[in-house]
């Protein structure tokens, strides 16, 4: 059944997108320059976490 996964849909690549996604709704929260970044820092994180909590029970 693994073999039918593509290499891109595999759990280590999503993984590390949903970890990037994560640190960068963290930036948007911590950076002082604009408004808007942070106003759309919660929902990043919160999108960030969503993904990484589905990508973990892909396989490898």
């Amino acid at each position: 059944m693994n073999q039918h996964w593509p290499k891109w849909l595999r759990r280590g690549p999503l993984e590390m997108a949903a970890c990037v996604v994560i640190a960068l709704g963290i930036f948007m929260m911590l950076q002082p320059f604009a408004l808007v970044l942070y106003t759309w820092s919660f929902v990043t994180t919160l999108a960030g976490v969503a993904m990484f909590t589905i990508v973990s029970k892909f396989p490898k």
